[in-house]
């Protein structure tokens, strides 16, 4: 109860202070990318119940001429890079922590596609509500492989508590400012799970 008072209380003191930014973002992504300017996905949440995450749009829809889309490499412009890594495409979660989709920190929601995947010692990072950052996100973010990511989202369930949360938004402050871990060793984005190794 008291992260959930804590949760609603910070949304709307930040939805309140980044209004300019959402502004000036949500123009810049109009004039270059043209619309939509919100990118909507499912994911899932607490006990893998599925919602629609909101996130600001970093890539083009640009396409081959078999009408593919090219590979996010070629899609990810400057405007998109720049929005990436201010870490300003996070901050229309906001409003899904106002709902209580997601809190502040938490395990990262990813893909449903990957529900199957998880052993069942992964399928703890669904016992808790998602965040908009978590205990992975501060000891690596992109930077680490899948296995470890897990490790720390599943220690965080296991230990969470308000002043670890706490501790954990001090120390995401501190990885924005220092624009750390945005990317993976080998790509723009994190490559996608595909199970774990036998």
């Amino acid at each position: 109860m008291l992260k959930r008072i804590f949760d609603i209380i910070l949304a709307l003191i930040l939805i309140i202070l980044f209004l300019p930014i959402y502004l000036v973002v949500s123009l810049l992504i109009l004039f270059k990318m043209g619309t939509p300017i919100f990118f909507r996905q499912l994911r899932p949440g607490k006990n893998e119940e599925i919602f629609e995450i909101y996130k600001f749009r970093t890539m083009t829809d640009e396409k081959d001429e078999n009408g593919n889309l090219l590979s996010d490499e070629q899609r990810l412009k400057r405007l998109g890079k720049t929005i990436r890594s201010l870490s300003l495409d996070e901050l229309p979660q906001i409003f899904n922590v106002l709902k209580g989709d997601m809190s502040f920190v938490g395990p990262r929601p990813l893909l449903v596609e990957y529900l199957p995947l998880y052993n069942d010692r992964q399928k703890k990072r669904h016992d808790v509500k998602p965040g908009i950052t978590g205990w992975a996100q501060v000891n690596g973010r992109n930077a680490i492989g899948w296995e470890e990511k897990f490790e720390y989202d599943v220690w965080y369930v296991e230990h969470q508590s308000f002043w670890l949360d706490i501790k954990i938004l001090w120390m995401t402050f501190l990885k924005v400012v220092r624009r750390s871990d945005i990317s993976s060793q080998s790509s723009v984005t994190m490559e996608k799970f595909r199970g774990n190794k036998e």
